[in-house]
């Protein structure tokens, strides 16, 4: 059972919806109320990363045992390596009073509605439209025209389960960044009935 403190926050959306610039706001906004768990990975470290700061590094054969005990909420493998979040991550955010802050796939979002006993509030982020998308992803000029299309099939099956009622609490659409930022500003301080000066959490459960 996960430690009792903040309930998570889940958000999700496809890549290019401008998830990470909310979340970045956000951060900035409240620092002292949100944090992300750190993840493990199987990866080799990059120049700079730590060991307990960046990500959790492992190796599979530890790693898989660790998912067949149960200790791990969700996992997903990228490029040949396995990334996961584990409950004593979310555990460690939790003791700190802290909300714990989960930016993962529709993949993870589904094993944690599955698998755990989180309890988080869920929120996608979503584009306009499939073309806007597509356009904003070609602007950065780092999509060659298969892992375009790669990407737009992967967001457009993200759309159809992002969008399908009750499974997020929030569906957030992105099309003006000021206006979108404000609709997950008002979500997050009505259910962590947050001190707009101060930025702290009351720890008890918002309905």
């Amino acid at each position: 059972m996960i430690h009792k403190g903040p309930r998570p926050l889940v958000l999700c959306g496809p890549s290019g919806s401008g998830k990470s610039t909310l979340i970045k706001r956000m951060f900035d906004e409240f620092p002292d109320t949100f944090k992300f768990s750190v993840s493990h990975t199987t990866r080799a470290p990059r120049p700079g990363e730590e060991n307990g700061t960046h990500y959790h590094f492992t190796d599979k054969e530890t790693i898989q045992e660790q998912i067949k005990k149960g200790e791990f909420i969700e996992t997903a493998t990228f490029g040949g390596n396995i990334y996961g979040t584990s409950k004593r991550a979310v555990e460690e955010v939790q003791c700190l009073g802290k909300v714990c802050v989960l930016d993962i796939d529709i993949q993870g979002v589904k094993q944690i509605k599955q698998c755990s006993h989180l309890d988080p509030f869920y929120v996608f982020i979503k584009p306009p439209s499939i073309t806007e998308l597509e356009r904003r992803l070609k602007a950065r000029n780092t999509e060659t025209k298969e892992s375009l299309e790669h990407r737009l099939a992967i967001a457009r099956s993200e759309l159809e389960y992002g969008e399908t009622p009750g499974n997020f609490d929030i569906i957030i659409e992105n099309d003006d960044l000021e206006k979108a930022y404000e609709i997950l500003r008002n979500f997050i301080v009505a259910k962590f009935d947050l001190h707009h000066k101060t930025g702290k959490v009351d720890l008890s459960y918002s309905e």
